[in-house]
C-alpha cells in the first residue's frame, strides 16, 4: 500500500484552511516527502523545508504533498535547540515511494547509526530517492550515496566534511539538484530548494505565490553562495581589501605572508595595514589568525583529528603557539574544546 492510499482518509492536516488560496488544475497524485530526525537536528532547516510544502496544499486546497517525520526507532528526537520533536513513524516504515530527507545539525558526521546508514542504502536500492538538509549530506556520504555527486551542505560544517571525506567536495551553494539528488544549507536554503520542487511540480507562478505567502518574495531564482559576501560583512566595497581577505580564507593551511597577500592584491604591504586598521581596527595577521582559529575550531568540533593535526591543517606548524592563541581567543585551550565535546558524543 503505497503512503498516499493509507492515509488519504486519515491525514485531514494535509490541507489546512487559510484566507487566501491559489487553484490548480490538474493536480498531480500526492508528491510524499519523508523527514528523518538525526539527534540534534537544526530545528529552522527542518521547519523551513517543511512548510512550503504545507501551503502549497494551503493555497491550492488540495493534497500536492504529503509528509511524514521518522527517527531511528519512531521516538521522538531531540533538536539542537533542546526541543523533542515527534515523529510519524520509525525508519523501518518508510515506502519506497517516499523521497526522504536527511535531517542533521552539527555533528552530521556523527550522528547517524550504522542501521540509519544501511536504511538509507536499501532506501535508494529499491527505488527511494534520498536528499539531505542542513548536514545531511553527511549522513548521505557516510551511506556512499555522494559519490560523483553534486551537493552541499551549510558552510560551518564544511571544512568538517572535508576532513571526514576528503574525495567528496561540497560546493558552496544554497541548495543543489543532481538528478533525483536534493541538498542544501538549511535555513532560508531549505525553503528556497523545496520552491524550486513546487515550480517544477506547478509551475512558476504558483511556486511565486508560495514563495511570498513565506515572505521570501517573488524571487524564486536560485541563489548563489551560502554565506554573505566579504564585502558586506565588514560594510566596504574597497576591492583590494577584499582581495586580501579572499586570499587569507583561500590559504589557511599554508598561510601567505603578508608581503604575498600584499603582492597578490597589487598593494603594498603599508596599505594593506593602513586598511585593515581603518576598516576592521586591526592588524591584518591578528585579522588573518582568527580565520584560522576559526577553521580550528570548526575541526576540533566535527573531527575526531588530534589537537596537533588541527594545528596544522589551520596553518600552525606549534602547538603551544596555536594553544596559546586559541585559549586567547575562546578562553578555553584546544585540548578542552575536544575532551568536552567527545564526551557530549558520548553521553
Amino acid at each position: 500500500m503505497t503512503n498516499s492510499a493509507a492515509t488519504s482518509a486519515i491525514r485531514s492536516d494535509l490541507v489546512p484552511a487559510g484566507a487566501f488560496t491559489y487553484p490548480v488544475k490538474d493536480p498531480q497524485q500526492t508528491r510524499w516527502f519523508g523527514f528523518l530526525l538525526l539527534p540534534e537536528f537544526t530545528l529552522l532547516a527542518f521547519s523551513a523545508a517543511l512548510d512550503p510544502l504545507r501551503i502549497a496544499n494551503q493555497l491550492a486546497q488540495k493534497p500536492l504533498y504529503g509528509w511524514f517525520v521518522f527517527s531511528e526507532d519512531g521516538a521522538a528526537v531531540s533538536s539542537s535547540s533542546g526541543i523533542d520533536i515527534g515523529v510519524h513513524a520509525a525508519l523501518k516504515d518508510v515506502k519506497p515511494d517516499t523521497y526522504l530527507f536527511a535531517c542533521s545539525g552539527n555533528n552530521g558526521t556523527k550522528v547517524a547509526s550504522d542501521a540509519v546508514l544501511g536504511h538509507l542504502r536499501r532506501h535508494v536500492r529499491f527505488g527511494g530517492k534520498v536528499g539531505g538538509i542542513c548536514t545531511g549530506a553527511s549522513t548521505l556520504a557516510r551511506s556512499g550515496l555522494l559519490e560523483s555527486k553534486r551537493f552541499t551542505l551549510h558552510w560551518e560544517n564544511q571544512p568538517g566534511f572535508i576532513e571526514a571525506f576528503p574525495d567528496l567536495a561540497p560546493t558552496p551553494h544554497r541548495f543543489e539538484r543532481d538528478g533525483d539528488l536534493l541538498t542544501c544549507g538549511g535555513g532560508a536554503a531549505a525553503t528556497e530548494m523545496m520552491v524550486s520542487i513546487i515550480a517544477q511540480d506547478y509551475g512558476e507562478d504558483f511556486a511565486i505565490a508560495v514563495s511570498d505567502m513565506c515572505l521570501n518574495g517573488p524571487d524564486i531564482a536560485q541563489r548563489s553562495e551560502q554565506r554573505s559576501s566579504i564585502a558586506k560583512a565588514i560594510s566596504s566595497r574597497n576591492p583590494r581589501l577584499l582581495a586580501v581577505l579572499r586570499a587569507m580564507y583561500d590559504n589557511i593551511e599554508t598561510p601567505l605572508s603578508l608581503e604575498e597577500l600584499a603582492e597578490n592584491a597589487g598593494i603594498s604591504r603599508r596599505q594593506i595595514e593602513r586598511h585593515f586598521k581603518q576598516l576592521l581596527d586591526e592588524p591584518p595577521a591578528q585579522t588573518y589568525r582568527n580565520i584560522r582559529l576559526d577553521r580550528a575550531r570548526t575541526l576540533l568540533m566535527e573531527t575526531n583529528l588530534s589537537v596537533m593535526e588541527v594545528a596544522i591543517a589551520a596553518g600552525f606548524n606549534s602547538g603551544s603557539v596555536f594553544s596559546r592563541h586559541y585559549k586567547a581567543r575562546y578562553g578555553e585551550t584546544p585540548y578542552g574544546d575536544q575532551v568536552r565535546t567527545r564526551i557530549k558524543d558520548k553521553g
